[in-house]
């Protein structure tokens, strides 16, 4: 179910992304992919990229400090699991 999650949103920060990277004269193809792989990282990069910085800092920021916690859970979940 949360894998589901995930793609969805990914899959619609790609759809805006390469529908808002036409009105600033972007690549829309390359902000799509990096959009789809990325997610929220791409999107705040993005936002930077276009004059809106304060919205783009505080998305990549989240996110940035969402990855590290996922990570260092599952690093915590491998050392209680071989431990």
């Amino acid at each position: 179910m949360e894998a589901l999650f995930s793609w969805a949103i990914n899959i619609l920060i790609t759809v805006y992304l390469i529908i808002d990277s036409k009105k600033y004269g972007k690549s829309p193809v390359l902000w799509g992919i990096l959009g789809f792989f990325f997610g929220t990282i791409a999107l705040g990069i993005y936002l930077i990229r276009t004059d809106r910085k304060l919205l783009g800092w505080i998305v990549l920021i989240v996110s940035t400090i969402f990855y590290i916690l996922v990570i260092l859970f599952f690093i915590a979940v491998l050392f209680l699991a071989f431990s």
